[in-house]
């Protein structure tokens, strides 16, 4: 228990302790920040108290505008620096409970920060790692005698995204346009998107960098996992169908992903690691792990549009229904010799579950456009109109507490006229 009273409720107990970067309309220079309860603590301002073995020759790690230096640091420094937050944030610890002048420097609440992205990210990929989302669309395009393709089952499918246009959880996302061929028979056009979606998806930032050449072994790959985040990879479903043939997605995700903005540490969600599914082909051994590293995260999507008094709950998932783990995941990312460095981003793909209601896409809750996802008080979509909001929440249920990521949420804004 903390000396910072805490929420039954919040998604940032001491149990979480996550990292995110922030500022306020006093400073507005970015901060490494932890969330506790409804407060943030600033690690710049109590930096000298990290004196460990290991952070007490890295203290001014705390004082970068990024988390990029500290993830680059590795486990040790990480299980060390969450080793005393605990300490110093817990009932029984005088250091900074007794310390009046500390603590008023040190904690700020949270309703009174911006929040920015957590790391400069330097490369973003995407996976592709839901069975069922796979089933689905596969079956949508193909046939389900066809819908998962010939390499789905032997290994991660991924590709690379737009670093660029990841934004904190918060940011408007603009309605993108591109061309479409809406009918085969015609020549394409050029306008607003049509099917415009959300994703729902979880990431993961990397820890310290592998050298060119020297792939990352997947017994290790969880040495390399600094913490997760929530993300909504935008899509646009018509601009996707038109251009994706044959190096797969461009446009059509390029113009914006959304991610939460409080990186939990891989740390607090062990008490809620699971084994993941059986996977049947085995995979080729450089892909074979016998420790659990699926996590039992609920997650949710709700849709509000402009004329809702309340957002509706529209899709209920878990990310334990990831087919491939995160270190098969970046086992085969670096398998080729590919380098990461701290602060990429690595993420799941859409995160469907079994159940309708559970399929973590537009394109899947309406089928492709054959059904209408009901909102409630006559309010029915097929894909997003502008105007919308998507929020998506994940939480982890522990004993009496809960460790969660926040909120990842962003708004549509019509297309630019021409």
């Amino acid at each position: 228990m903390s000396f910072i009273p805490v929420s039954p409720d919040s998604h940032f107990p001491i149990q979480n302790l996550p990292y995110g970067i922030f500022s306020t309309a006093e400073n507005p220079c970015h901060h490494i920040g932890v969330a506790i309860g409804d407060q943030v603590l600033d690690l710049s301002v109590i930096k000298n108290l990290f004196n460990g073995p290991v952070m007490q020759k890295c203290q001014n790690v705390f004082d970068q505008p990024v988390l990029n230096s500290f993830m680059g640091l590795g486990s040790p420094a990480w299980k060390e620096t969450r080793a005393t937050l605990t300490k110093l944030l817990s009932a029984d610890e005088p250091a900074l409970r007794d310390n009046a002048d500390l603590r008023s420097r040190a904690f700020v609440p949270q309703s009174q920060v911006t929040m920015h992205l957590p790391a400069n990210i330097g490369d973003y990929t995407d996976f592709y790692s839901s069975k069922e989302h796979a089933t689905n669309v596969g079956t949508m395009f193909r046939g389900p005698e066809n819908a998962l393709m010939p390499n789905w089952l032997h290994l991660p499918v991924g590709y690379h995204g737009r670093a660029s246009s990841v934004v904190v959880s918060g940011t408007p996302m603009r309605r993108p346009r591109g061309q479409t061929r809406p009918d085969e028979t015609q020549p394409p056009l050029f306008g607003p998107c049509k099917l415009l979606d959300f994703e729902l998806e979880m990431a993961f930032f990397t820890g310290p960098a592998n050298n060119l050449g020297e792939p990352i072994p997947v017994a290790s790959a969880h040495e390399h996992i600094f913490g997760m985040v929530l993300m909504n990879d935008w899509s646009a479903r018509d601009i996707q169908k038109w251009e994706y043939v044959p190096l797969g997605p461009f446009l059509a995700k390029n113009f914006g992903t959304t991610i939460s903005p409080w990186v939990v540490p891989m740390e607090a969600l062990l008490p809620f690691v699971i084994p993941g599914p059986v996977q049947d082909p085995a995979p080729l051994p450089y892909l074979q792990h016998t420790d659990p590293f699926s996590f039992d995260i609920h997650l949710e999507v709700f849709l509000k549009g402009e004329s809702m008094a309340q957002p509706a709950s529209i899709c209920k998932s878990n990310f334990k229904n990831m087919y491939w783990s995160m270190k098969q995941q970046l086992a085969h990312h670096t398998v080729t010799g590919c380098n990461t460095n701290p602060g990429d981003l690595l993420a799941s793909g859409t995160i469907s579950g079994p159940t309708p209601d559970s399929y973590g896409s537009m394109l899947e809750l309406c089928w492709k456009g054959t059904k209408t996802v009901d909102l409630g008080n006559g309010q029915t979509r097929k894909f997003l109109q502008d105007g919308d909001d998507v929020i998506l929440t994940g939480v982890c249920e522990g004993s009496g507490y809960k460790v969660g990521f926040g909120t990842c949420t962003g708004k549509v804004l019509p297309a630019l006229s021409v």
